[in-house]
């Protein structure tokens, strides 16, 4: 009686072990079609990629600064145009 039993759980045991098995291939084609649905979703919402972006953050803050220093370059040269024109003398009189 003891060898059967054994011989059914033995049965029992395979069937489960190849069920895990298989719940395993489907969790895992799942997870493949999940993520190229995912894909696909997103390539069709037009997103940028974090790598372009960050490319693109650096170029606007060297953009920026370069504004900046030539803000400070036109002004400093529009002051030394003024004080030119204020030391130079009158032609008219």
């Amino acid at each position: 009686m003891t060898n059967g039993t054994n011989r059914i759980l033995d049965e029992f045991a395979k069937m489960v072990t190849d069920a895990a098995g298989a719940a395993q291939g489907v969790r895992r084609e799942f997870e493949t079609v999940f993520r190229s649905q995912a894909e696909r979703l997103l390539n069709s919402m037009d997103l940028v990629q974090r790598e372009d972006f960050e490319v693109v953050r650096e170029m606007v803050i060297k953009a920026r600064e370069e504004n900046i220093a030539l803000a400070a370059r036109v002004a400093a040269l529009e002051e030394k145009i003024a004080q030119m024109s204020a030391d130079k003398p009158s032609s008219n009189t």
